[in-house]
C-alpha cells in the first residue's frame, strides 16, 4: 500500500464524512488560542530532533523531567495549601494534614502579614486571619509548627514582600528546636515581581524588593543550603488571566530578572541556581497543561546554559510545585469542582510536577471545610496509588499533538521573553505595563468567549440547574482579630523595651546601608520584634510602592 500524508486523509476520508455531517464548530483552538487540527501525524514534528527536543530524564534538556527515576524513586510532595484564623488553629489544621498522608506544609498568611502590618494596626480591621494565618512575631510562629518537627518536614511558605522576615521567623524556630539548619528544607515564594504584574501585595519599590531577595539567596546559600530561596511563580499570572505561553513567558522573563539580580549582587550562578524554584498553575485543558510545563523545563534549561553559562546541572532543572486552577472552580455546581481538580491534578503529574497542591471543592465559596480538603488530598493519593500514571516516566511523550503542543509553547513563549528583554528586561517591562496589558487583553477574550457560550463552562453558562443554599462552609470567627491584638499587648509588656529599640536602630542603619538584612531580621525576631514594626522601620528607609499605571 502506497505512503500517505495527514493532508491526502483529509483530502479523502476527512472530507467525505465532513460532507456527510460538520464538525460541532467551526474551529477548534486550545484555552490559549492555539489552534488545534483534527489530526497530529509525523509531518506536524517536521524536522523534529528528538535527542535535542526530548533527550532522557534527569538530562539537558530535562523535557521528560528533572529526574531519571522520577515517580518510580517516590511521588511528588503531597502538599496542601492551609492556614486561618491565629497559629493554633492552623496548627490543628496541618497536624490533621499531616495524619493523613499529607508529605509536606504549605502556608497561607493572611493579608496584614502578607503586607506587613500588625494584626492591632488600624488598616488590619476585618482581615486578621481571613484569608490565611496571622503571623505578627515569633511567639505565633512558634504556635503555628508546635509539635512539626521541622527537620522531618519540608514547608513552603506563600509569602513574598514580607519573606526575608517570615524566613526569620522559620530559622529562628528551628533553632528553637535544635535543628541542624543544614537539614532544613522548605521553599518561600518570595516572588515580588508578580506582584507588581498580577497580585498587588508589594510593600517597597522594586529596588529595595530586589535586595531583601538577593540577601536571601546570599545568607542561604552559606546558612540554610537545602532550602528554596524563591518560587518564581507564574500562577498568579495565570489566575489573573494570562495564556499558557504567556504563563511561561512571564515567569521565565521575571527568573532572568531575578538571576541578573544575583549575579549583579556577586553571586555565582551555580551558587544560587541550584535553588530557584518555579510555581505554576494548572487549568482545565488537559493536553495544553502537561505540554505547558514540558515546554517550560526544557526553555528554562537553555536559558540556564546558553545565556547564564550555568555548569552544574542542578541550575539547569526547572523544579516545580504546581497547584490546580483556583480560578476554574464555580461556586454553582461546586461538586464539579473534584471532577476539574483531577483533571488537573492528573495534568500536573503527567506534566512533572515535583509537588502538588489540590484545590478543595467549596473554595468558590468559602475556605475549604475539613471534609473537603480530605477529598482534595485523596484526589492525588488515588492518582499515586491506584492509577498507574506514575509508574512509567513522561508516558506521553512521542505523541504528535503532545509533541508539536510543547514545541508551539515554547516557541511563542520565547517570542515574549525577547519583547521583554528589547524593552529592557522584565522590571522595564512591568513599569511600562507590558504584561500587565497582554494579561488583561487575554483574560478579556476569554471572558468574552465565556459569556457569548463559545466555551462552555459546565453548570456556569450551560446545564444549570436551581440549586439551595450551601452548608457547612467554614466560617472565620471574626474574634481572632481582638485575640491577636491582646497576644500583641501581652508580648510588648513583657518583651525588653531597650533591646527592641536597639535593634530597631540596628535595622534601620543595615537598610541605610550595604550589609546583608537577614542577620538583623533574624536577631529582630528572636527578640519578639514583630513583623509591623521590622516593615515599618523599612517603609520610614525604602518608601512605599504605588500601583504602576497601565493604559
Amino acid at each position: 500500500m502506497p505512503s500517505r500524508n495527514t493532508q491526502e486523509w483529509r483530502d479523502t476520508t476527512l472530507a467525505k464524512s465532513l460532507a456527510r455531517a460538520k464538525e460541532r464548530q467551526p474551529a477548534f483552538e486550545s484555552t490559549s488560542g492555539m489552534p488545534v487540527e483534527p489530526l497530529y501525524a509525523g509531518e506536524a514534528l517536521n524536522g523534529w530532533n528528538e535527542q535535542e527536543q526530548l533527550g532522557y530524564p534527569g538530562e539537558f534538556p530535562y523535557t521528560r523531567g528533572v529526574q531519571p527515576t522520577m515517580y518510580r524513586g517516590r511521588f511528588w510532595t503531597m502538599r496542601q495549601y492551609a492556614g486561618f484564623a491565629d497559629a493554633e488553629e492552623s496548627n490543628r489544621r496541618y497536624r490533621y494534614l499531616l495524619e493523613q498522608g499529607q508529605t509536606g506544609l504549605s502556608v497561607a498568611f493572611d493579608l496584614p502579614t502578607q503586607i506587613g502590618y500588625d494584626s492591632d494596626a488600624e488598616v488590619s480591621e476585618g482581615e486578621v486571619g481571613k484569608v490565611g494565618v496571622a503571623i505578627d512575631s515569633l511567639a505565633d510562629m512558634e504556635t503555628l509548627f508546635n509539635s512539626i518537627p521541622l527537620e522531618q518536614v519540608t514547608t513552603s511558605m506563600t509569602i513574598n514582600a514580607t519573606a526575608s522576615v517570615l524566613l526569620a521567623m522559620y530559622v529562628a524556630v528551628a533553632k528553637k528546636q535544635g535543628a541542624d539548619l543544614a537539614k532544613i528544607g522548605g521553599t518561600i515564594q518570595n516572588d515580588i515581581l508578580k506582584e507588581y504584574i498580577a497580585r498587588g501585595t508589594y510593600i517597597f519599590p522594586p529596588h529595595p524588593s530586589m535586595r531583601l531577595i538577593t540577601d536571601v539567596f546570599a545568607w542561604c546559600k552559606d546558612h540554610l543550603p537545602s532550602w528554596n530561596t524563591i518560587s518564581i511563580s507564574g500562577y498568579h499570572m495565570r489566575e489573573a488571566g494570562c495564556t499558557a505561553p504567556q504563563e511561561v513567558a512571564f515567569t521565565l522573563a521575571d527568573a532572568i530578572a531575578y538571576t541578573e539580580g544575583a549575579l549583579k549582587a556577586g553571586l555565582n550562578v551555580d551558587e544560587f541556581g541550584p535553588r530557584l524554584s518555579f510555581f505554576f498553575a494548572c487549568h482545565n485543558n488537559f493536553l495544553e497543561e502537561v505540554a505547558k510545563f514540558r515546554a517550560a523545563r526544557r526553555l528554562w534549561a537553555r536559558i540556564m546554559r546558553d545565556r547564564f553559562g550555568a555548569k552544574d546541572p542542578r541550575s539547569q532543572m526547572l523544579r516545580f510545585h504546581t497547584q490546580t486552577g483556583g480560578a476554574t472552580l464555580t461556586a454553582q455546581q461546586p461538586d464539579n469542582n473534584i471532577v476539574r481538580t483531577t483533571l488537573q491534578a492528573l495534568a500536573a503529574v503527567l506534566g512533572g510536577t515535583q509537588s502538588l497542591h489540590t484545590n478543595s471543592k467549596d473554595e468558590a465559596l468559602a475556605l475549604p471545610s475539613e471534609h473537603a480538603v480530605q477529598i482534595a488530598l485523596r484526589t492525588q493519593q488515588v492518582i499515586a496509588y491506584e492509577s498507574g500514571v506514575a509508574d512509567t516516566i513522561d508516558p506521553l511523550a512521542g505523541s504528535y499533538y503532545v509533541e508539536k503542543m510543547t514545541d508551539d509553547i515554547e516557541q511563542r513563549a520565547m517570542a515574549l521573553i525577547e519583547k521583554i528583554d528589547a524593552l529592557g528586561g522584565a522590571m522595564n517591562a512591568i513599569e511600562q505595563g507590558f504584561q500587565q496589558r497582554e494579561i488583561q487583553e487575554a483574560a478579556y477574550r476569554l471572558q468574552m468567549s465565556i459569556e457569548s457560550k463559545e466555551r462552555t463552562i459546565v453548570g456556569v453558562n450551560r446545564f444549570q440547574t436551581e440549586e439551595p443554599p450551601h452548608e457547612g462552609l467554614l466560617r472565620v470567627d471574626t474574634s481572632v482579630g481582638d485575640k491577636q491584638k491582646a497576644r500583641l499587648a501581652k508580648l510588648r509588656a513583657e518583651r525588653d523595651a531597650a533591646e527592641v529599640t536597639r535593634l530597631l536602630g540596628r535595622l534601620e542603619a543595615v537598610a541605610r546601608g550595604e550589609e546583608n538584612t537577614m542577620p538583623v531580621l533574624i536577631e529582630c525576631v528572636e527578640n519578639y520584634i514583630t513583623i509591623g514594626e521590622i516593615c515599618n522601620v523599612l517603609r520610614k528607609v525604602w518608601g512605599e510602592q504605588k500601583e504602576f499605571a497601565v493604559y
